[in-house]
């Protein structure tokens, strides 16, 4: 009798462009709940299950396990979609969705307790690496308290950061992620109370002296040099990509479903605002339209740029090549400036709709608000990013050659 991974592998995968359609058909139902998934400060149940049935969680997640193995940038697309809908939800996809990539880089043993009984288990992770690390026969005792777990309530499992301590005096710490089940820690849902992004649920997870052996364990400079314990039986093209270059991208690709949102509001409201104090009507401003018309152009501009950067590092994954520390430098650094330019063209459009953008009630306020917010996470910082950058282009000068 054939093994349930066995007819998991042999099902067909849905096409990148049905997983498209069907996110881009949930929107009206995203944006009818984004009120109640900002108050209740999580995406709601009824989301989590409509996304898992429709199968958007796996688009990253190896076939072997259920998953489609398809193209990065399926999953960005399929992010932008949601977040258009409820920037919310596109991020705690964005961050969920992207940990089966990063689960297929564990021992196999890790991925057979995560999977071996239900393939549509959830994970989410806090990387910030405060956890105490004791190490002990067979692995590591943990401690630790983390903030910004998105998706938490919905998860069986969390990948948590910590520093393992060097080995020798005066050694390096080895940065690793800690894999654990959900009877070893605790979820605190009362300090995620913040003015954007409120439905991501990125509640505090709480660790207190639990046993994590080594094979649930992933070691950052693994991910970095794309020599994982999980190529082994994992052995496509796609997860021989450095797992920093997906995780980055996760956090910044919701903002396009968020730009294009605001867009989109600033366009309803100027269709019929006048204003009361001037008597002059938005349609007929050109320091609006110009805004918008920035937006919308310059949306275009760095989805085209993000998209291309993932097609080449597929393609050098796909051909066995190396991929240049100038590259993984540059799209990284490309990917960490997206928010915040995306919040600052929306922001251009508010400062011109007066008093219509003031409420709360405003479509293109909650936008707005988690655009601000998006730009809070490390990765979508570009100051962390420039010194790599810089570095590359003076190894090369005076010979560098645009890529």
């Amino acid at each position: 009798m054939a093994s349930t991974t066995d007819v998991a592998m042999n099902a067909p995968a849905p096409s990148p462009e049905s997983l498209l359609e069907t996110a881009r058909g949930m929107i009206p139902a995203l944006k009818s709940r984004a009120k109640a998934c900002v108050e209740g400060r999580d995406v709601p149940a009824e989301t989590i299950a409509e996304l898992k049935d429709a199968g958007l969680f796996r688009i990253l997640q190896p076939r072997r396990w259920g998953g489609y193995e398809m193209h990065p940038n399926d999953f960005f697309e399929v992010q932008k979609a949601l977040a258009q809908g409820c920037m919310s939800t596109g991020w705690m996809y964005g961050v969920v969705g992207c940990h089966p990539y990063e689960l297929a880089l564990f021992h196999d043993e890790a991925q057979q307790e995560v999977w071996g009984s239900d393939t549509s288990v959830l994970v989410s992770s806090s990387y910030q690496p405060v956890g105490k690390v004791t190490p002990v026969e067979g692995g590591y005792r943990l401690s630790g308290h983390w903030g910004f777990s998105t998706g938490s309530v919905h998860c069986d499992w969390v990948l948590l950061g910590a520093m393992v301590p060097p080995s020798q005096d005066g050694g390096p710490p080895d940065m690793r992620t800690f894999l654990l089940p959900r009877s070893d820690y605790r979820i605190d849902r009362e300090a995620w109370r913040v003015f954007g992004l409120q439905g991501t649920g990125s509640h505090d997870i709480i660790v207190e002296d639990v046993f994590v052996p080594e094979y649930r364990t992933h070691r950052a400079i693994d991910g970095f040099m794309c020599n994982n314990p999980g190529q082994a039986e994992n052995s496509g093209a796609l997860y021989r990509l450095p797992w920093a270059q997906v995780f980055t991208r996760s956090v910044s690709t919701a903002a396009f479903g968020g730009a294009r949102a605001a867009v989109n509001a600033a366009i309803a409201i100027m269709k019929d605002r006048v204003s009361t104090n001037t008597g002059k009507a938005s349609k007929a401003d050109p320091m609006l339209h110009a805004a918008i018309a920035k937006a919308h152009a310059q949306i275009l501009e760095m989805e085209q740029t993000l998209r291309l950067s993932f097609d080449d590092l597929m393609s050098l994954a796909e051909e066995g090549r190396e991929i240049p520390m100038q590259k993984r430098a540059l799209y990284a650094y490309q990917s960490s400036t997206v928010v915040r330019r995306l919040a600052e063209l929306v922001d251009g459009m508010v400062q011109l709709l007066g008093g219509r953008a003031v409420y709360t009630s405003s479509a293109i306020i909650q936008p707005w608000l988690d655009l601000n917010a998006a730009r809070a996470h490390v990765a979508n910082d570009p100051n962390n990013r420039t010194t790599d950058v810089v570095g590359t282009l003076c190894d090369q000068a005076p010979t560098f050659k645009f890529l």
